[in-house]
């Protein structure tokens, strides 16, 4: 069997419009477009995984209306293990997307029954953490709940992921010794470390604060850049293949799962770096979340220019 990745997160359905540009405060632009995706940070990881070659379950939360039973749908036609995400009375989790016409977004999010992912509920599934080999948590669910389950995961001696999206500030400082590998991007890195990140030096500079912080390794993702990977050893950068972007959500999103399922696959880390980066350059030459996630053969078959 393919190996097993378990994602604990957030489901939300985007609701998606393209504009021009991104509107300022207080302004109302006409808008090109308006589409429903199935998304959520957690969710997204969970498919990119599985559509790299991994097997997957989800553990979160949707809500009783019509977008939750649309959430699940989604997950199970990608033959992801729901049997842990719970369906709790009110609305399912939202993100409301504005894409312009440079592929940059604005993303509001309302939790709905994310904010119900407890430690309680998640204990509930215990087997399925327990099964995993590597395991992925980001911040689309209640800080309690993240906390809870790296401790599990280090208690259980799994591979822990966490990818702090989105963070505003410092993380709990007793999360680092439960991280394996710690994914932000640059906006994010700077949130966590307190410094700023605005090139590949001031990002070595954050990664080197994010280990001494006590994270066991970390991965930088810098957009059209690439990544720049730290182990308290020393620094890579890992250019980023070079493609004409269409929309960026959920770039982060596939990295994170791609590199997941090639790493629980058996790849070492610059091998699953590699991959997760040829999946997210992928993901951008497509429009929406999940409907931009590429499949194993694409990544395979994947020739730079």
């Amino acid at each position: 069997m393919p190996a097993k990745v378990v994602v604990v997160g957030s489901l939300n359905m985007d609701l998606v419009t393209r504009a021009p540009r991104l509107p300022r405060g207080g302004e109302t632009l006409i808008g090109q477009s308006f589409a429903t995706v199935s998304g959520g940070k957690g969710a997204n990881q969970a498919v990119a995984a599985a559509r790299l070659g991994a097997q997957v379950a989800m553990v979160g939360c949707v809500g009783s209306d019509a977008y939750g039973r649309e959430l699940r749908e989604a997950l199970l036609a990608e033959q992801i293990d729901c049997q842990a995400l719970s369906t709790v009375e009110g609305s399912s989790g939202v993100a409301l997307i504005v894409v312009d016409d440079h592929s940059q977004n604005a993303i509001v999010i309302v939790a709905g029954a994310n904010g119900a992912l407890t430690p309680p509920v998640v204990d509930q599934f215990d087997a399925v953490l327990q099964a995993a080999d590597v395991l992925i948590c980001q911040l689309e669910v209640p800080y309690d709940t993240v906390g809870h389950v790296l401790r599990r995961g280090r208690e259980l001696g799994k591979t822990v992921i966490l990818n702090p999206a989105p963070a505003s500030g410092a993380l709990p400082v007793d999360w680092y010794g439960s991280i394996d590998y710690l994914i932000p991007n640059e906006s994010e890195a700077a949130a966590l470390s307190g410094l700023p990140v605005e090139s590949l030096e001031t990002a070595k500079a954050a990664a080197s604060q994010l280990i001494a912080m006590g994270a066991g390794k970390v991965i930088i993702t810098l957009g059209a850049e690439g990544s720049l990977f730290a182990n308290g050893q020393g620094f890579q950068h890992f250019p980023a293949p070079r493609v004409t972007a269409v929309d960026t959500t959920a770039a982060g999103d596939t990295f994170v799962g791609g590199f997941a399922a090639a790493l629980a696959g058996g790849s070492n880390e610059v091998e699953a770096i590699r991959f997760g980066q040829v999946a997210a350059a992928l993901s951008v030459t497509r429009a929406g979340a999940q409907p931009s996630i590429p499949r194993l053969s694409d990544v395979q078959g994947f020739s730079a220019p």
